[in-house]
């Protein structure tokens, strides 16, 4: 280990023999750099561990002071100390504050691909003056031979390995050039290493230390417990937009993040943020660098409110009063889960994190990991069904996720998540859980909890078959329960430590001891139910809306207003607008056409058409009744959102075959019609007579034409009904199209 001279001084007049840093005045030393009177948490016992020359490992939440752990030590050690990062942003960010704390710039540099030669040369020239002493490198960049070999004739203190997590393919960030960091260690030359994570499970945490060569390295394991924290599972509905800007005006001039997966997704609700008011930027890899830089910028130092981003935003970055931080598509771990909310109240102050849920989007992430290795995807799978259990449980939020990273929460309820602030009702389970153990050990514990479930339902499935697990007494012995209740069953006898789950096997199911005794001597066992969110997920836009409006007198006028209408223009009533719309205009109150136009299910055709009537009804209503219109309520969308829609419009335009528009867009047949009832319902005339000559029947397609003529419904199900089996679903589909595009546009 190397100290600087008047460190060495300091020791020596202190009479210390040995260099453990013990008896070193480490609380002097870090207020004189960083102005702060007390460690936190673990953060002493780790830098005297550093200082003493040995290999550490520090698990340390979000907000815990990771930092502070290898940034003291350098400024004590003689040399540099390497700090590998995995982002530029991160990276800049770490070393604008470090030269706050010090009166020399160069104190601190980072080697990355956005310096030009000339900058480099200056960081060199600073490490070798002695000047430097954190130089933070992204693993790329270290292994380029240039600076290997320049970093061979520096006196290294010491390697940091931050955000140690991304060398394991089981983290929620995997970067394969991590693996490449002990090799060029071992080729620069030796030096302890200290690795911090805030995510790490118990197997990941085992990947980072073989892969950094550190088995025998000490470990500094904090608390994942963030209890000022609050967490709450949402339905994803297709009213998220408008709940997000209700969410945020309900929180005004509130820091906060939220989170999406593409890129896409960040770039258009960032647009419409700021088309409602809200002071918003977006924050991508995609973007380019001088934007992404300024809007990282701008959020840190208040300029903005929200920034909407891919997970490219945020690793490291030190913004302590971030008051919320939303979801609004499902991580793909609850590692990254973990990680990302980590970043609201790291002041200690309130942090809300609110996630949207729906299973679909879980769907598509596995369609994405096709093609990939299989054993990649087998990971990738099983941490998804780690999120999806803990989305649907009803068990508290903070118990379950720090099961997740081996750490026993043992409050019944921590009053501060969605679950246990509504806390379910619960069932006794003992003979069911009697039923799990004994199915487990019958398959000598080794499937998943998805067999299980096929086993004790009873279900003939090629794998069953193939084990010839249908002869087995516990076959069919649960059929009495769903599917949900025993999912329900698996996850809390986890998390009671009846059951355990072999990472390293991709999640087969293994009976503990207490499990064992629990199957000789039951005893009470209660559980709650899952949440079912296919129950709360709404149907296409306009159909099935399950809203109530907020003004039942204006909804009842908004209704024969309709009717009049309909008889003048002999169009049944739900052809001028339908339910869900006029109940909207009930709760919003739009008064001008512009306003109307923000309305589900009416675009500028359908306003402009039949609008201006409804609007003066509404305004009457408003001034004789007083009521003060809730302006945060009405979202204004943004122009041309859905290139999808502008793209199918066209090539309807050029007459292309549907199920061709459909094929080339990559989505099924139904979700086209979906996007198509959704342009016509919206007020756009569009002309599919040329695919239904080609497909249907003339008399056919009359008898479906006329039925909605005379209907005063649109619905499907009861025109299957009364229209019989000749006709599919599809085509009543296909000519409500048609009728709605003629009729009503």
């Amino acid at each position: 280990m190397f100290l600087s001279d008047g460190l060495r001084l300091f020791i020596n007049l202190n009479n210390v023999k040995n260099m453990t840093g013990k008896n070193l005045n480490l609380t002097d030393q870090l207020k004189k750099y960083f102005g702060f009177d007390t460690f936190k948490g673990n953060q002493q016992a780790i830098i005297e561990n550093l200082l003493a020359g040995n290999d550490t490992f520090v698990l340390m939440p979000t907000g815990g002071g990771k930092s502070l752990c290898y940034q003291l030590p350098s400024l004590l050690m003689e040399g540099t100390a390497i700090v590998i990062s995995p982002l530029i942003a991160l990276m800049k960010n770490q070393v604008d504050a470090m030269r706050n704390y010090s009166e020399e710039d160069g104190v601190a540099h980072f080697i990355n691909s956005s310096l030009n030669k000339g900058a480099i040369e200056q960081v060199k020239t600073d490490i070798m003056s002695g000047k430097t002493k954190l130089l933070y490198v992204a693993p790329e960049s270290l292994t380029k031979d240039e600076n290997v070999e320049f970093l061979r004739t520096v006196k290294i203190s010491f390697y940091a390995v931050d955000e140690a997590h991304c060398i394991s393919e089981w983290g929620h960030d995997f970067r394969p050039e991590y693996r490449r960091i002990r090799p060029i260690i071992n080729e620069i030359g030796q030096a302890p290493v200290i690795a911090l994570t805030a995510t790490a499970t118990p197997k990941v945490q085992h990947d980072i230390q073989k892969n950094l060569g550190m088995v025998n390295a000490k470990v500094f394991k904090s608390s994942f417990n963030r209890p000022n924290l609050y967490y709450e599972v949402r339905a994803k509905t297709n009213n998220i937009d408008k709940d997000i800007i209700k969410f945020i005006k309900a929180n005004p001039e509130k820091s906060g993040i939220i989170y999406c997966l593409s890129r896409k997704k960040v770039e258009e609700l960032a647009e419409i943020l700021q088309a409602n008011g809200i002071n918003a930027r977006p924050y991508h890899a995609g973007m380019d660098s001088a934007t992404r830089t300024q809007n990282q910028d701008d959020f840190l130092m208040e300029r903005i409110d929200v920034i909407v981003a891919t997970i490219a935003f945020g690793m490291g970055i030190d913004k302590p009063d971030v008051r919320f931080v939303i979801h609004y598509d499902m991580p793909k771990s609850l590692e990254g889960y973990y990680q990302e909310t980590g970043r609201a109240g790291r002041d200690g102050g309130e942090g809300q994190c609110i996630t949207f849920y729906s299973n679909k989007d879980l769907q598509k992430l596995e369609k994405f990991m096709q093609g990939k290795p299989v054993a990649e995807q087998e990971i990738g799978k099983q941490l998804l069904l780690e999120t999806a259990a803990y989305a649907e449980s009803s068990v508290c939020r903070r118990k379950t996720l720090l099961h997740y990273f081996g750490e026993e929460y043992t409050e019944d309820n921590c009053g501060n998540c969605d679950n246990c602030l509504n806390p379910k009702k619960q069932v006794e389970a003992q003979e069911l859980l009697c039923t799990v153990i004994e199915a487990i050990l019958a398959v000598k514990e080794n499937f998943k909890a998805d067999y299980i479930i096929d086993v004790i339902q009873g279900r003939e499935t090629s794998d069953v078959l193939a084990h010839r697990h249908e002869d087995l007494e516990v076959f069919g012995t649960g059929m009495g329960e769903e599917d949900r209740t025993w999912n329900s069953v698996i996850r809390q006898a986890l998390i009671a430590g009846y059951l355990s789950k072999d990472v390293e096997n991709y999640g087969l199911l293994k009976v503990t001891e207490a499990g064992h005794k629990f199957l000789k001597h039951p005893k009470s066992f209660k559980i709650t139910e899952d949440i079912d969110f296919e129950e709360v997920e709404e149907e296409a836009p306009m159909r099935g809306s399950g809203a109530c409006a907020v003004d039942p007198a204006l909804f009842s006028m908004l209704k024969d207003l309709r009717k009049q209408l309909s008889k003048q223009l002999q169009v049944p009533p739900y052809v001028i607008f339908q339910d869900p719309s006029l109940e909207a205009m009930a709760t919003i109150y739009p008064i001008t056409l512009e306003e109307l136009q923000n309305i589900p299910g009416v675009g500028a055709g359908k306003a402009k058409r039949y609008g201006e009537e409804f609007c003066k009804l509404i305004k009457r209503h408003c001034e004789e009744n007083e009521i003060e219109r809730p302006e945060d309520l009405r979202v204004r969308t943004v122009a041309n959102k859905s290139k999808l829609k502008v793209s199918i419009i066209q090539s309807i335009d050029r007459k292309v075959a549907l199920d061709d528009i459909a094929n080339a867009k990559g989505i099924e047949f139904d979700e086209l019609l979906d996007e198509i009832e959704a342009i016509v319902y919206s007020g756009t005339k569009l002309n599919i007579d040329y695919f239904l000559e080609d497909i249907m029947d003339e008399d056919h397609m009359l008898d479906i034409y006329d039925y909605f003529k005379e209907s005063t419904t649109d619905d499907i199900e009861e025109a299957l009904e009364e229209l019989g089996d000749d006709f599919t679903e599809e085509e009543v589909r296909l000519v409500r199209i048609k009728f709605i595009s003629d009729m009503a546009n």
